[in-house]
């Protein structure tokens, strides 16, 4: 059997709840509004022009042959095209040929998709300049809808199987990440907005969002909000001066100078910074939420505990907390990255020189500033939760230092003589109170009486 967590919290005193409405409030306020300010208006249309139109269709044949040889083929050589090489038959099931059986070559080609009767397959239709009537069809890929579905019906199955209500409250507040990010977040950053700025606006926004939902409103979330969002500013902060120091320009990645050619009015360095930000908050509101928690939970499993006794107590649990979170970090990183470190074992040039090269340094970058900001998280949200939790005690509840604060056990009465004694009271007889001992390990007692 686990432990209970349904148990309510200690109340908080009513002077604590107020400063941290006081304080929570305005900040909350102060999103919201940055929010509205930096919410995209203008977002440009993106250009269709060069789209191709994509059909849903069955395979119901694969015919394979061997390849035809190429003309510049050199001699001597095989002098054959890279296969497999054949046609596939497929039914459309959209557009204007839906219904219809068409014919395709099979996808051949780095990455081309593997076919067999029975798989459904996306289409795109190809039309010929010269000729705007005519069309032929291409296989793209597999669908994925299906099985994706399942996956996530899966997924929230086993959620809400574990974490029951408090399962509801995760899913519903994944919902909302997504909804900020799809709607503020990117649309903002495509309009020519500043990415650092829109980034830690729409992190507060989720944060805010998330960790009320998810945890409830009360003290305990109210500390790990403050935690958190202090934490962001401090990456933010950190993350702005080690791109400036290490002279990152955002250009770093692939995707990156592919964005640059279709939008130019987005910053990439601020990108950069952007993503540095929005990484962090998943880690950081996971460390937040657990060094409140166990300063909620040791408080309330011994009330006898000085602030400084819990303050010890919770952060020797964030520092097994941060040593598997900083390796947590860096293979999240390394696992995105794993094809550049395969590139790398290919570079001939020296490991400094690949080491200190844009499109890795700022990968190092990433992680170490995502770190720092993850280690702050602890003092500050265990010093604030353990304010907080030993707020309304009087001044005689803190144990002398170096004092035992486990409370000792009060000896039990003697059952049989309380029952004598209480018969001599009915009677009118002048009685003894029975002293006090020590239960008899051969005896059952009973702390009632």
């Amino acid at each position: 059997m686990g432990a209970d967590h349904t148990r309510p919290a200690p109340s908080t005193p009513p002077g604590v709840r107020r400063i941290l409405v006081a304080t929570v409030v305005p900040l909350f306020v102060l999103t919201v509004i940055a929010a509205l300010v930096l919410w995209p208006r203008d977002t440009p249309e993106r250009d269709k022009g060069g789209d191709v139109p994509r059909y849903h269709g069955t395979v119901t044949r694969v015919v394979t042959e061997p390849c035809p040889p190429t003309p510049e083929a050199p001699e001597g050589s095989p002098g054959t095209a890279d296969g497999p090489c054949g046609t596939v038959t497929v039914k459309v099931e959209q557009g204007p040929d839906a219904g219809q059986q068409v014919e395709t070559p099979v996808p051949s080609g780095p990455g081309a998709p593997t076919v067999a009767v029975g798989d459904e397959v996306v289409l795109v239709e190809l039309t010929d300049p010269a000729d705007p009537t005519a069309s032929s069809y291409n296989i793209a890929e597999h669908q994925r809808g299906e099985p994706l579905i399942w996956l996530v019906a899966l997924f929230a199955a086993a959620i809400v199987a574990f974490g029951r209500l408090r399962g509801l409250a995760a899913l519903a507040g994944l919902a909302a990440s997504f909804a900020i990010l799809l709607t503020f977040v990117v649309p903002g950053i495509s309009g020519g907005g500043s990415p650092l700025l829109i980034a830690i606006t729409g992190s507060a926004l989720i944060m805010f969002v998330v960790l009320y939902l998810t945890h409830g409103i009360t003290a305990q979330t109210s500390v790990a909000v403050l935690g958190t969002l202090g934490s962001l500013v401090l990456t933010g902060v950190l993350g702005s001066l080690a791109t400036g120091a290490a002279h990152l320009t955002g250009f770093g990645s692939e995707e990156a100078t592919t964005l640059s050619m279709y939008q130019r009015d987005v910053d990439l360095h601020g990108l950069l910074l952007a993503g540095i930000i929005i990484g962090s908050l998943g880690v950081l509101d996971d460390v937040t939420v657990t060094q409140a928690a166990t300063i909620t939970e040791l408080a309330h499993a011994n009330p006898g505990l000085s602030r400084m006794q819990l303050y010890r107590a919770a952060t020797r649990v964030g520092r097994a907390h941060i040593a598997s979170t900083v390796n947590t970090i860096v293979l999240a990183y390394a696992g995105a990255s794993l094809p550049l470190l395969l590139l790398l074992t290919a570079d001939s040039r020296p490991v400094g020189q690949i080491l200190t090269s844009e499109f890795l340094a700022q990968e190092i970058v990433r992680s170490a500033v995502a770190t720092l900001g993850l280690i702050a998280a602890v003092p500050l949200t265990t010093g604030l939760a353990a304010l907080v939790t030993t707020a309304g005690r009087a001044p005689d509840a803190e144990p002398a230092r170096g004092a035992d604060p486990t409370p000792k056990p009060r000896p039990a009465v003697d059952r049989d003589a309380a029952l004598e004694a209480l018969s001599a009271g009915r009677h009118g007889e002048k009685s003894t109170p029975a002293p006090a001992r020590w239960p008899d390990p051969g005896r059952s007692t009973d702390t009632a009486w």
